[in-house]
């Protein structure tokens, strides 16, 4: 896959040098260095310039950036899943259930990565997968997929400073307050590789804010956002305040029927665009699983 970038110099950025100026668009030193030796990834005014070039104002500086070879550890093959949004430099995917994010030796090549390989191989573009956001196997919705080097290193700072938002649905047992902050510490739980606890001693700090947005006779349909992203955060503070999720066999092995996998999914993402800067939005309706719960 292969991107080219335009930018118009300003008076302001004149006299800077071309490495300086894609520093401060967001273009990480591995980016930089991997452009070095191609001619045609770095011109100003149609004509080919290093990195230590000085821009004038009213210069057009084009960058290119190119997967010359799609990702070799990840087998393209036609696992489903939605797709909300796409432009140059973003995918916007609704995860389905039971879908890893990542293939590794439990699940090789029934991942989402596995079919957003195929989704490109079917266009014959090359494509290496670059997954911004992170869900577990079994929680549904939206998810940043970065289609080239430049925007993944941008989105990746973004979500260093927490500027992509993110809200879930989650369907939790009994009756939620109102609203509330959850802060709590997150450490992995003693002799498990996988399961996560409440540790004031030892965990990293967690934030988790809810909304109860409707109760039903057993359980609640409860907004949340992150301020952190612990792995299994709203899981861990749901259960850590006595309303685990329904169907988290992890967390809650003898909660209700009704679901057979935690009902929780990625509903909404906020966030700027890597170049343009414009305010994005997405939001996914929950499954029908989910669904089935809520009428």
């Amino acid at each position: 896959m292969e991107r080219v970038f335009s930018y118009t110099i300003s008076a302001e950025d004149a006299g800077k040098d071309v490495h300086e100026f894609l520093r401060n668009r967001g273009y990480s030193r591995h980016i930089l260095a991997s452009m070095k030796p191609i001619p045609e990834a770095v011109k100003v005014n149609g004509v080919h310039v290093y990195m230590r070039f000085r821009l004038s104002e009213g210069d057009v500086l084009t960058t290119m950036v190119r997967d010359e070879q799609s990702s070799v550890n990840i087998i393209p093959a036609p696992i489903p899943f939605g797709i909300e949004y796409e432009d140059e430099d973003l995918l916007i995917v609704n995860k389905p259930a039971d879908t890893a994010i990542h293939p590794a030796v439990g699940h090789p090549a029934n991942t989402l990565g596995n079919g957003v390989a195929w989704y490109y191989q079917q266009q014959g573009i090359p494509f290496v997968f670059r997954c911004i956001n992170r869900l577990d196997r079994d929680t549904t919705g939206l998810l940043i997929v970065a289609k080239n080097l430049v925007s993944a290193s941008i989105l990746e700072q973004t979500l260093l400073k927490r500027e992509i938002h993110r809200t879930y649905l989650a369907v939790a047992e009994g009756h939620t307050e109102d609203s509330g902050t959850i802060d709590l510490p997150i450490a992995r739980k003693e002799g498990s590789l996988i399961e996560r606890c409440v540790d004031p001693e030892n965990g990293d700090r967690a934030v988790t804010h809810y909304e109860t947005l409707k109760r039903y006779p057993e359980y609640s349909l409860v907004r949340l956002q992150l301020e952190t992203g612990r792995t299994h955060q709203i899981r861990v503070h749901m259960t850590a305040q006595g309303h685990p999720l329904m169907g988290d066999t992890l967390y809650n092995p003898d909660g209700l029927p009704g679901i057979t996998r935690q009902a929780l999914h990625s509903f909404s993402l906020d966030f700027p665009h890597p170049i343009t800067g414009e305010s994005m939005h997405f939001e996914a309706d929950p499954p029908e699983d989910m669904q089935k719960l809520l009428k």
